[in-house]
């Protein structure tokens, strides 16, 4: 298991905690908690319910939009977060995540989180800004097609 600062900088490196102080950074790592899937275990599935969002500790996640999951819009590894989206619109999971090489994974529960940020706004800030700039580099990239 990743120590409290191995953590930190984990959070550090991914797109959603990036914006936010490292000093803060701190209450979301002790919240964390590890797991371990192995190749071609589906860690969700497309509608699910979900309670959690994913960091990538070390390994290798695809991210499919389709029934077949052999075809993936995206490939996660060390660093990298996903199932975010549902934990902050309630909405059932917008696509499935199969592990494609062995992985170690911390998680973070919706209520964690949502706790988080109510004892500590500041989190929320953080995390809302890196949110629209994703969502600017993805309409940058759009509109360049």
């Amino acid at each position: 298991m990743p120590d409290l600062f191995d953590k930190v900088l984990l959070l550090k490196k991914s797109d959603i905690f990036n914006e936010i102080n490292t000093e803060d950074l701190r209450f979301v790592a002790d919240a964390l908690e590890e797991e371990q899937y192995f190749s071609g275990d589906r860690i969700f599935e497309k509608n699910d319910r979900g309670e959690y969002m994913y960091l990538i500790i070390e390994g290798q996640v695809g991210i499919a939009l389709e029934k077949n999951l052999d075809e993936f819009v995206a490939t996660l590894s060390s660093g990298e977060c996903f199932g975010e989206m549902n934990l902050l619109d309630d909405l059932p999971r917008s696509a499935s995540a199969v592990v494609m090489k062995d992985v170690r994974l911390l998680k973070l529960s919706r209520a964690r989180l949502r706790g988080l940020i109510m004892s500590y706004p500041e989190l929320g800030m953080g995390m809302l800004k890196s949110l629209s700039l994703r969502l600017r580099e993805t309409t940058r990239l759009v509109s360049k097609k």
